[in-house]
């Protein structure tokens, strides 16, 4: 790849924003409408639709009987593996919507299991492209015109071919370079006839399957069909593009790029944008010969998250590595704008209340927030809450804990949280996995990044920067210095005053001891 200069990439989605565009006409109403039809979806049906069912529920039979007469047999750890990956091969087989389900999975390491993470990581991108007639076919449909009236050329094969969408590259006629996404033909009605199925069998399997405590099978379902369903609508991903493009703006982030929609050619399912390019995320070795910090790069990845879901309430909600490109000057290009976090008023600010809440150790505020975020019951009693998960305790080192003694703290933990009717709010999900997808790029991106002065420093950078507004949100003196409880960290890493620092690659170390420990205990256990 030849990375562009500098000067071609810029903050030009706002300049966009300022025109009249025909697209944008009643975007609130369809956003609105979009969201409304998520119930519908989602309602109880006696029966699902038949067909889809019948193929669905085939495809899961087989990879049930072969987990059951051949995986089952084996050690824990490689029954859960043989399963998830028995599953994946599953999705594959039933299509866009469930390899789509599959690609969120793959992105939630510490929200469901890591077998099923793990496994799912191999189902990106993985969907056949469309012929090119077909995806002609939807073009000249969607635009009104011939092609050739539109593109002075149109690669015919695809840069990406994902499960909602291709994405072709193009030169309008005046010889501008463009990509066009193209939505797959008949997807639409795949996707609410699958979600309808998933939502039945959900049902059905709620209680009756090991997940993570925020996961059932009910609730990742809802969220699941809260997302994608803002991805049938390309405008909505245009509008998101100028969204995000705009809080960057307003909020002085010049490190992060977004590329501008074109002001006439959107359409449902059409989207021509501005062609950016760059290294890829995660390419340290090119990115260093040019002279990019990649630190640097990450650390502006993390703040414009943060920034965008505290203070504005608008972030990008799907981080993945095929997402991101770094520019040669060290700017992070954000890429597919389908999935968008948004937070209402309320939201946001118990999402800004539990951050800062979570940087002086203050647990009472951090439970407050998650309850007002919708993680937990609106009525729910924050002081047994602490009580009930042990909150109020000293912080314990995983590390210092034998395995059966850590397996019984997070069954106990996953247990109350059940109790308490806890799930996870589809806003919340993306932040959160958002960063532990940032949190994952540590290890390739800033290896020898010091974690306690990182922290300190991240929450300076806000202080100085932002501190009045936050003061003005959360009624706090904005005089006063940030409260930083360091300490706490210390704890819960184990570590002793004596030590310095702590950098990425010895915390991945301890991560790497923990999964091995696990290991050998699952695989030591009986088969269940």
């Amino acid at each position: 790849m030849a990375p562009p200069e500098p000067a071609a990439f810029g903050s030009r989605a706002v300049e966009a924003g300022s025109r009249a565009m025909e697209w944008q006409q009643g975007i609130d109403d369809l956003r609105a409408a979009t969201a409304a039809s998520v119930p519908q979806m989602l309602r109880r049906r006696r029966v699902p639709p038949a067909p889809r069912l019948a193929t669905t529920a085939g495809h899961l039979a087989v990879a049930a009987a072969g987990w059951w007469f051949v995986d089952r047999r084996r050690d824990r750890s490689r029954s859960r593996v043989g399963a998830a990956r028995r599953v994946r091969r599953a999705f594959e087989h039933l299509g866009p919507t469930y390899i789509k389900l599959g690609q969120i999975l793959s992105a939630g390491e510490g929200l469901f299991p890591s077998e099923l993470v793990t496994e799912f990581h191999q189902c990106r991108d993985r969907v056949p492209a469309e012929p090119l007639p077909v995806v002609r076919r939807t073009i000249e449909t969607e635009l009104g015109v011939p092609l050739a009236a539109v593109f002075r050329s149109f690669d015919p094969v695809p840069l990406a071919a994902a499960s909602i969408a291709m994405v072709h590259a193009a030169e309008l006629r005046d010889g501008t370079p463009v990509v066009v996404k193209v939505q797959r033909s008949g997807i639409e009605r795949l996707v609410r006839r699958d979600v309808a199925v998933m939502s039945w069998l959900a049902e059905l399997l709620t209680g009756r399957i090991p997940v993570a405590a925020l996961a059932n099978p009910a609730a990742l379902v809802e969220v699941f069909a809260e997302t994608i369903v803002e991805e049938l609508d390309f405008r909505l991903e245009a509008q998101n593009m100028l969204d995000v493009a705009a809080v960057l703006d307003g909020l002085g982030q010049r490190a992060l790029v977004v590329p501008r929609p074109h002001h006439r050619l959107v359409t449902r399912r059409v989207l021509v944008m501005e062609r950016l390019s760059g290294f890829a995320w995660g390419d340290t070795v090119a990115m260093r010969a040019v002279g990019v910090d990649t630190a640097e790069a990450l650390r502006s990845a993390l703040r414009s998250l943060l920034e965008g879901a505290m203070l504005a309430g608008v972030f990008h909600g799907d981080l993945h590595g095929g997402n991101l490109l770094v520019a040669p000057d060290g700017r992070v290009v954000l890429l597919d704008f389908g999935i968008t976090g948004r937070l209402g008023p309320t939201q946001r600010l118990a999402l800004l209340r539990m951050v800062v809440s979570a940087t002086a150790n203050d647990v009472p505020g951090q439970v407050a927030a998650m309850r007002d975020l919708g993680a937990l019951p609106a009525g729910v009693d924050v002081p047994a809450v602490i009580a009930d998960l042990g909150l109020d305790r000293l912080p314990i080192d995983p590390a210092a804990m034998d395995v059966e003694e850590l397996t019984a703290e997070v069954r106990a933990l996953a247990s109350a949280l059940l109790a308490y009717g806890a799930r996870l709010p589809k806003a919340l999900m993306l932040f959160v996995k958002d960063m532990l997808f940032l949190d994952g790029a540590l290890a390739v991106m800033a290896p020898d990044l010091d974690i306690l002065s990182e922290i300190a420093s991240l929450v300076n950078y806000f202080h100085e920067r932002h501190g009045a507004a936050i003061a003005q949100d959360l009624g706090l003196d904005p005089g006063a210095a940030p409260v930083i409880d360091l300490a706490a960290v210390r704890s819960s890493l184990g570590l002793t005053d004596e030590i310095a620092g702590f950098t990425v690659q010895e915390l991945q170390e301890r991560r790497a001891l923990l999964r091995r420990r696990l290991a050998r205990h699952r695989a030591g256990a009986s088969p269940t």
